[in-house]
């Protein structure tokens, strides 16, 4: 026999003992699972939402108010919006503060309060509704309630600057916090 027969023979068994052998192993490993016990326990998942909410707003911009013609006799309206996003089912007041330039008399139930250009100063409302009739203050009574829905609500803030008030050229501001309570 040729050394390369002898090889090729020897190669031959070892190929066939090589299989056997895993056969055989993976036999005895399919007996053991087989055999093998379980035993099971239930695993918990948790997890906590907390009532959430953000704020934002937009301006009520009234533009120009003319003491003299258009707003001598006429108020002056403009809109701005408090936006909200508050976790869905959370009940929450949305308030507007009574701002930096209340008028004396003012309170957080019934806001008074004045845009000013250094010592002048001229009246405005805010309310809730597109016909003027309720005002937006800074108590639960007089706030807007709304539940949240996990999207952004936009809630409307109607301002007026009231006719006749004859103030001298200037920017008028004023700053009102808006604030939401979850």
């Amino acid at each position: 026999m040729s050394y390369f027969t002898e090889r090729k023979f020897t190669l031959k068994i070892s190929a066939k003992i090589s299989l056997a052998l895993s056969t055989a192993i993976l036999a005895v490993a399919a007996t053991t699972l087989a055999a093998a016990q379980t035993s099971t326990s239930n695993l918990s998942v948790t997890a906590n939402i907390n009532n959430n909410c953000a704020i934002t707003t937009t301006p009520v911009a009234f533009g120009v108010y003319d003491p003299i013609v258009g707003n001598l006799t006429s108020d002056l309206t403009a809109t701005g919006a408090v936006l909200v996003t508050c976790t869905i089912g959370d009940n929450t007041v949305i308030t507007l503060g009574e701002g930096l330039n209340k008028l004396g008399g003012s309170t957080p139930a019934v806001p008074l309060r004045q845009a000013a250009n250094s010592g002048n100063k001229l009246n405005y409302f805010l309310y809730q509704d597109s016909a003027h009739t309720t005002a937006w203050g800074n108590t639960s009574p007089v706030g807007v309630s709304i539940t949240g829905s996990g999207i952004q609500q936009s809630l409307p803030v109607y301002g007026t600057i009231v006719h006749g008030q004859n103030m001298p050229a200037g920017s008028y501001t004023d700053t009102v916090v808006a604030t939401v309570t979850f």
